[in-house]
């Protein structure tokens, strides 16, 4: 059956198929009972399964986290909610010395099957506390699985096969997608390990490599620069740890040009290893100019309303960067 759901519900969907489907399943974090947190990606889930399965913690990041990957060495299948990114630093040690690194040190053997849900939210003059996007620290990570979903079948697709899978997954998603929405049909279970990139729009003059709310103004750019014949094709990453660069090498064969936009910053950022990898791969002479990335601005985020909007990129800022490549 196809139904349209938004990127938020998606979420709160996968959440009620692994509560319902997988009984040693359990959520922890801050604001799990709260919409001011979470929208509405996780509303009634608790009253749906109870307080003792969906729990409410005190602001307490990394124990929260430190109880999440105990809790999956002994079987459970726990899933740590982060409302922001920024304050997921305090969890460090849990996820980067902890998560990641069990499976690898006792050969196979110990699985820390803990999924992290991590909120990119930003905009709304936050300030450079509350609106940082900090993939690409743990992309680093060997061991991490990263995930960051742009479409609403992926969010709830991509949730419900990070929390099933073996490894530590940290799964991020972004607020400024949550009234997104999309056409899906019933879930079907999938493996994460065999998941990667997806060319979602085809086109002929320029290749388009984005993930997440970045994906988001790709196609955004890619409609517009549609109605001046420039054609650009758009590849979501979906996974960036492990990173599959393969379907992005294939795309940049066919246009010979090639554009990265990132949420983050562009210093050892995701747009550069993208770029370091299509540099690396790709046969000399085939690109037509040299690749290029787009991210935000080499500063913290600002508070006032007004440096907001010239802070955050813009499908007007981008189309305009693009144009200067032909």
């Amino acid at each position: 059956m196809t139904k349209t759901i938004s990127y938020s519900q998606g979420i709160l969907e996968a959440f009620e198929y692994v509560l319902s489907h997988y009984p040693e399943s359990f959520i922890l974090g801050q604001g799990v009972w709260s919409p001011w947190y979470v929208g509405n990606s996780m509303q009634g889930l608790d009253k749906k399964f109870g307080k003792e399965r969906v729990i409410d913690s005190p602001v307490s990041e990394g124990v929260c986290t430190g109880v999440g990957v105990g809790a999956s060495l002994f079987g459970h299948k726990p899933i740590i909610v982060h409302p922001r990114m920024d304050f997921m630093i305090l969890a460090m040690d849990s996820i980067v010395n902890q998560a990641a690194k069990w499976s690898y040190m006792f050969a196979g053997q110990a699985h820390p099957c803990v999924t992290i849900r991590s909120i990119i939210n930003r905009g709304g003059e936050q300030g450079a506390q509350h609106s940082q996007a900090l993939h690409s620290w743990f992309a680093h990570i060997p061991g991490l699985r990263v995930v960051m979903p742009y479409s609403p079948k992926d969010a709830r697709d991509l949730l419900i096969a990070s929390i099933l899978c073996n490894d530590p997954v940290l799964y991020i998603d972004d607020r400024w997608l949550y009234e997104q929405e999309e056409y899906v049909e019933d879930i079907q279970e999938i493996d994460l390990s065999l998941q990667g990139p997806k060319v979602i729009r085809a086109g002929e003059d320029i290749t388009i490599v984005a993930a997440s709310y970045s994906c988001f103004l790709g196609v955004e750019v890619a409609k517009l620069l549609q109605t001046e014949g420039i054609s650009c094709e758009v590849v979501d990453l979906r996974i960036i740890n492990p990173l599959d660069i393969t379907p992005v090498l294939k795309s940049i064969r066919k246009t010979r040009k090639v554009i990265v936009l990132d949420g983050g910053w562009k210093n050892c950022g995701l747009a550069g290893e993208i770029i370091a990898s299509i540099v690396e791969n790709i046969e000399p002479g085939l690109l037509m100019s040299p690749p290029k990335r787009f991210t935000i601005s080499e500063t913290p985020a600002p508070t006032s309303i007004e440096l907001e909007k010239i802070y955050y990129p813009t499908v007007t800022d981008i189309c305009d960067f693009v144009r200067t490549m032909f």
